[in-house]
């Protein structure tokens, strides 16, 4: 019963946030997910409803050199990743959406190598 109220208050959090914060053209949203094995973030246009950049541990092209590596690291390479991606696509400066979740541990590993990879927020 204690995963099922932690979820949902992820989820009440991430609402809470989400109605202050929305991705426009200019300053799309970096949207960050993490699961207890996994990470994935999304560079999101809120107005446009499109998803401009999105990276995940379990891409092919990043999963084969993760293998071993522990999941803060992981996140560090799927950070750099998404920016590097963002970038590609002409995004320089996004909104941090971290998801409900606490701003600690991987989900801070991703935004600093975000930022260290040159995206702005």
């Amino acid at each position: 019963m204690a995963k099922a109220t932690s979820i949902l208050a992820r989820q009440r959090r991430h609402t809470r946030v989400r109605r202050h914060l929305s991705g426009t053209p200019e300053r799309p949203r970096l949207n960050v997910f993490r699961s207890s094995s996994h990470i994935y973030a999304q560079v999101i246009d809120d107005v446009a409803g499109r998803t401009l950049a999105a990276a995940s541990d379990l891409d092919k092209d990043l999963a084969t050199g993760l293998a071993g590596k522990t999941k803060t690291e992981r996140a560090k390479a799927v950070g750099a990743a998404v920016a590097q991606r963002a970038k590609s696509a002409g995004v320089e400066l996004v909104v941090f959406d971290r998801g409900g979740f606490k701003y600690h541990g991987r989900v801070q590993a991703l935004a600093d190598a975000a930022r260290e990879a040159g995206l702005g927020f």
